[in-house]
Parts: structure tokens; sequence; C-alpha cells
């Protein structure tokens, strides 16, 4: 894995703008509509090709293939890090019952317990403004079927990864570039489906984590670089009602870092990095927990680099953290220095001003500068293009002042 050896790389958190093209496609195949499957895969394969000389010309140093391979059929869409996983897993069948339609369920003391996605705390304390269709917050078309685990996992999904592999390195060779990397979902978050087959939660979710495994093998094999999502990590604490208490959520949180550690035993850690967020909807985000109070949850994920949230309103104070919490050595970060949360362009001297606190806190050589988190379905492409660029500006201004 490239480290800042010289210079302030840049790479963001995976999602980038679809093509209209492959999103009429996407929505084709996702609705039933009968669609040439040739004509299709050529779509996906000149799209990636054409996404990674686009980071490329933009300046990103350490680009992915856009999540291009996970199926996204609206230009607003959330869920695709997540739902391109249904079609990857056996064991599966649709439901009418999902995360936001499942009862609110209320925690215990000591105990934390999920509720529903309609029932989060934020949602709830905001209720008016989660319900205005001009107050800006949606996270696109809601599926009307979900998940349900009726058997046991397996995974499903490889001829569609070695379609996604060959694709993507087929343009860092057409592009010139010499590392690239590719998402794919962690057992935490890929397991908050509805479960009738395994007698407890934490079966299920290392059965998540035993067939994902079969994924995160093939992208290292495959000589790229593995980045897993797991957003519940930090999510989880708003769907727990009421609030939990830090130290009870902490070890909630440590058994889903130890059902991924397990899916990555044997795997070079040299070759892994780890995406945490709150969740990237357009809320509020009141109710987040700290930084501070789950940086070891994170920390303890067997890999070499973290990338987190950190240019939003919400949690920008919070690259304090780095002043105090020792990162391991070895161990690089890539903290998020623009952001998907507004349709504001960072300034690239504002992009430089947060690399510099970053690599203060924690050395120049282990910061790679990035997004808070996917931009594809999130902001308008012309305004996603312009935060990348405004990244690599900021990057390359950083690298003045740090290396003078």
């Amino acid at each position: 894995m490239r480290q800042s050896r010289d210079q302030i790389l840049t790479s963001h958190a995976g999602s980038l703008p679809r093509p209209d093209a492959l999103i009429e496609a996407n929505r084709a195949r996702e609705s039933g509509m009968a669609t040439d499957e040739r004509r299709f895969q050529d779509e996906l394969r000149s799209s990636v090709a054409e996404v990674v000389r686009l980071q490329k010309q933009a300046g990103i140093a350490i680009p992915g293939d856009g999540e291009f391979g996970k199926s996204m059929g609206h230009k607003v869409n959330y869920r695709a890090w997540w739902s391109y996983s249904f079609q990857r897993l056996g064991g599966l069948e649709l439901g009418t019952t999902g995360l936001y339609d499942m009862p609110a369920q209320r925690s215990r003391p000591g105990e934390v317990v999920l509720t529903s996605f309609a029932d989060r705390r934020d949602r709830v304390r905001f209720a008016a403004a989660y319900a205005d269709p001009d107050s800006g917050i949606t996270t696109g078309p809601r599926s009307a079927l979900w998940p349900v685990c009726v058997g046991r996992l397996t995974y499903t999904g490889q001829a569609a990864i070695q379609s996604d592999i060959a694709n993507f390195k087929a343009a860092l060779h057409a592009a010139g570039v010499q590392e690239g990397f590719m998402t794919s979902i962690a057992p935490g978050s890929a397991s908050r489906i509805a479960n009738r087959y395994y007698k407890t939660e934490e079966e299920f979710l290392f059965a998540c984590a035993d067939a994902m495994r079969e994924e995160y093998k093939a992208i290292v094999d495959a000589g790229l670089v593995l980045q897993l999502d797991d957003p519940a990590i930090a999510e989880n604490w708003d769907m727990v009602n009421p609030e939990p208490a830090v130290a009870d959520y902490k070890r909630f949180s440590m058994v889903r870092v130890e059902a991924l550690n397990h899916a990555l035993k044997g795997l070079p850690e040299d070759r892994i990095r780890f995406h945490l967020c709150w969740g990237s909807w357009h809320g509020p985000h009141t109710t987040d927990v700290p930084m501070r109070d789950i940086v070891e949850v994170m920390l303890a994920v067997k890999c070499r680099a973290y990338s987190f949230e950190a240019a939003n309103v919400r949690h920008e104070h919070e690259w304090k953290v780095w002043q105090d919490v020792k990162l391991p050595d070895s161990k690089l970060i890539l903290p998020g220095i623009v952001s998907h949360a507004t349709n504001v362009v960072e300034h690239p001297e504002l992009v430089a001003e947060r690399i510099t606190k970053f690599a203060n806190a924690v050395g120049k050589e282990r910061v790679i500068a990035s997004t808070d988190c996917g931009l594809g379905g999130r902001v308008h492409p012309q305004i996603a293009w312009a935060k990348l660029e405004a990244l690599a500006q900021g990057a390359a201004l950083a690298t003045r002042q740090l290396w003078r």
C-alpha cells in the first residue's frame, strides 16, 4: 500500500457518480426488464475505464472503480455499497420487511439492541424535517423488497467479483496507474438484515464473515487494495434506544470487529484499509457517537489504513482526537478532507489546512487525503468532480508546506 513519502497522496471513500447510461441500464436490470447482457457488460467496462481516467485527470493518486459494479438504478442512492451484497449471498430471499419497516425495539440497561431505521434517535428528534420533502433530507427511493436470511449463507458472487476485478485492472493499466482500491462490505454491516435461519445474532454475523471472506480474498489476490466498508460500527449508535452506555456499545461493536478480523485471517494487512462513517445521509446527525468513544474499536481492525469522516460540520473538530490517541506504528489514516454532505466545494487552501492538522498530529507520511464518504449518488456529478479536483489542489498546497 502506497503512503505519502514525498507528497500528500489522495484517494476517496469509494462511490463515484455513475454515467446516465449505466444508471438506466442498472434500472432496467433491477426491474426485471429484458436486457442485452453483452451490451450491458460493454457499457460497464467502458464506464469503469472512463472513471479511472477521470480520477487520474483530477489528481487522485489512488483511484477506485467508483463502485460501478455495484448496481445503482437511480441518480440519488445511498445503499449501493450495501445492497449489492444481496445478489452475492446465497441463503437469502426477498421479503417485505426491511429495516425501515421493522417494529421499534427498546434496549434494557446493559444491553444493546438495534431498532428500526425509521426509529433512529436522530429521525425521531427531527421527525418534521425528515417528513418534509422540501427539507433536502433524502436517501433516494426505498426498496419495496428486502432480503431475509432463510438458509445457510454462502458466497455466490464469484462471477460478479471477477468481472469487477477484470474491468478495474484493465482500467488501471490503460490509465497507467500503479495502485487502486476496491470496496467490499464488512460483516457488521452486511448482517443488518432479517434473520430466520441462524439461532443467534452472533452466529449470523460470523456466517456473514465466512461468506464475504471469499470476496475479500479475491480482491487481495488480484493485487488490489481492499477497502472494507463498515459504517455500522459508528452508525449503529443512533439505532439504539435509549442511548446506551459507551462501554456497552463498545462491547457490542467489538463483536463486529472480531467477526471482521475472523474474515481477514491470513490476508495481508498491508493491502487492506477500513472505512468508518456515521452514515452518509444528509441529516442533522446530532445523535452521532463521538469519534473519541469509538476510535479504539476502529483501530482494533487488523488492517494497514483507516478511512473516516472528518470534514463535515458535525465531525471536523474531531481531528484533535489524534493529538491524544497514538496511531499504531506502520498504520496510516485517510481522513475525510472534503465532504459528501454539502454542495459547497471546499477551497484548496481549506483543504491544505485540514491536511496539515492531521499531518502535524500523526506525521505527514502517514496521511492520505480522502473524502468523508462516497460522492456517487450523494452530490451532483459536476460538484463531485470539482470536490476531487479541490482535494488534489489542496494536497499539492499541503505538500509544499510540509516538505519545504
